[in-house]
């Protein structure tokens, strides 16, 4: 998915194995592996493992070794908020008694529009970023009508504790 994000990043799920049409699929991945391993249904089903693991989990734990093998600074870091606007109908679902629980599904809606676009529908993502480099260390993605004040305090102390300070 990796690869195949640096070349056809806004392509369907179904061409995504198009992409490794004429590369060598068995040099960059490993002997045996074909192109046609990987179609839409292939990485509908990683899709969803990756989802029910945890992106967050799997996140940090590649940030945590990145921060050990090249020894970044974090005992500061930059939290900060962005705000994503979406085009066309949307079909989303937010069960309020799960708020807390992770994995959970985010809800596109109406918010305060940091890209002046108040006629369409958002999502938020947040960032935290090293001051040694600008690496990411920790993001998120939330409903579009979130608040930086409320949310903000929490956020930092969950990451606080997800890297042990």
């Amino acid at each position: 998915m990796l690869l195949n994000g640096l070349g056809l990043v806004s392509s369907p799920l179904y061409l995504f194995s198009k992409f490794f049409d004429g590369k060598a699929i068995e040099h960059l991945i490993g002997k045996g592996v074909k192109t046609e391993y990987f179609n839409d249904d292939k990485l509908g089903r990683v899709l969803d493992q990756l989802y029910h693991r945890g992106l967050n989990q799997i996140f940090m734990s590649v940030v945590l070794e990145a921060v050990k093998s090249y020894q970044l600074e974090i005992s500061t870091v930059h939290l900060d908020s962005t705000s994503f606007h979406v085009h066309g109908d949307d079909h989303t679902y937010e069960d309020e008694s799960t708020e807390d629980i992770e994995p959970k599904t985010i809800k596109i809606t109406s918010g305060y529009s940091r890209d002046k676009r108040p006629d369409l529908k958002q999502f938020m993502m947040d960032l935290i970023c090293t001051n040694d480099g600008d690496v990411p260390l920790w993001m998120r993605i939330g409903s579009g009508n979130e608040s930086d004040q409320k949310k903000f305090g929490p956020r930092h102390e969950r990451f606080q504790k997800a890297v042990k300070f």
